[in-house]
């Protein structure tokens, strides 16, 4: 493929899908949904209320984000101030989703999504994988599209907390 054309095809994908890793204006409201947990129970956004929280939208055979959870199960493990939660955007038995989770063993709590409703106000991601970060109080404060690392969450944390 020529320069020019992937140069063209470059600008119009950042003109459609917008630029990765692009800020969000916080919400007035801090978002409230809940889903429901494999196995049953539900994770509600407000029981989250405090601490930052990575929502990381992403599916099974999405490479980059299988090369994300490690990371981010790092992320989850050693920082107390971040909660992730796995938002599993695909349409799959319960059954192949938790053999799946077996085997990469993310230790946070990843759930499926219904692809026909998902939560509100993000809806649909528009790539794989989609990050939200909400702020304590629960707004969402940025949006990273395409991969993202630990050590980039926490960066814009520090960021934010200082101003």
């Amino acid at each position: 493929m020529n320069k020019k054309l992937l140069t063209a095809l470059l600008a119009l994908s950042l003109i459609v899908f917008g630029a990765p890793g692009a800020a969000e204006e916080p919400a007035a409201e801090p978002v409230s949904f809940e889903l429901t947990q494999l196995g049953g129970g539900t994770l509600a956004m407000e029981d989250l209320r405090g601490q930052w929280v990575l929502l990381n939208y992403w599916a099974t055979w999405c490479a980059p984000c299988r090369k994300e959870i490690p990371d981010l199960s790092e992320l989850h493990a050693r920082a107390p101030h971040v909660f992730v939660v796995g938002l599993a955007y695909e349409d799959t038995e319960p059954a192949e989703f938790l053999a799946f989770l077996e085997e990469f063993n993310p230790s946070y709590p990843n759930l499926l999504v219904d692809v026909f409703d998902p939560p509100q106000p993000f809806g649909a991601p528009r790539a794989l994988p989609t990050s939200i970060v909400l702020d304590p109080e629960g707004r969402p404060v940025k949006t990273f599209v395409g991969p993202v690392t630990g050590a980039e969450i926490e960066a814009f944390i520090d960021t934010w907390d200082a101003d």
